[in-house]
């Protein structure tokens, strides 16, 4: 939504997404997980009291969203004008042309540019320890504590490494599966 409403001709919706995805990119991330975990629950209703797991999914949620705009933005951008063109010759209406014919290519075209975006931001989730959530890295600090692994910090940070790049391994191989199942790949 927010790829597309960059490119909107209202200049209310342009503008509205163009100031939202330009200034969550030039805010860090830890920014980000730090303001949804201390100061988002300050502005809340009392009544209303979100979990810390939910408060740092919203902020990843929102950071990501930023990122996988621009994304999906070069990829509309993509799209020849010819295909609106044929498309609306064949008497498509505007979200038909949009649904079946612009977003299917863009989104084709962005899928390494996307699995990308998606394995940073799993490499991103160590940074929730800093606010205080435990993740994978977090589990290995508390590890690390037990008297029976006192000064066994290679092998549980090599561990942790291997969980790391088995799943990054594991998304990678999927989207090259995927590219060339749908013929994207550079092959």
């Amino acid at each position: 939504m927010l790829a597309l409403g960059r490119r909107s001709a209202l200049p209310v919706i342009r503008g509205v997404s163009i100031l939202y995805i330009e200034v969550i990119r030039g805010l860090p991330l830890v920014g980000i997980l730090f303001v949804a975990q201390r100061l988002l629950p300050l502005v809340l209703p009392e009544d209303l009291n979100l979990d810390q797991v939910l408060r740092a999914i919203c902020g990843l949620t929102l950071f990501s969203a930023a990122y996988l705009a621009e994304n999906v933005r070069g990829g509309l951008q993509a799209i020849p004008q010819g295909q609106f063109e044929a498309a609306q010759a064949l008497g498509l209406n505007s979200p038909l042309i949009l649904a079946l014919v612009v977003l299917p290519q863009a989104l084709r075209a962005v899928i390494p540019a996307i699995v990308g975006q998606f394995i940073g931001l799993f490499k991103d989730t160590s940074l929730l320890s800093i606010v205080g959530l435990i993740e994978l890295l977090g589990m290995s600090r508390s590890v690390l504590a037990q008297p029976q692994f006192l000064g066994r910090h290679g092998e549980v940070y090599l561990f942790i490494g291997c969980i790391y790049w088995g799943f990054c391994y594991v998304m990678s191989r999927a989207s090259r599966r995927l590219e060339q199942r749908l013929g994207v790949s550079a092959r």
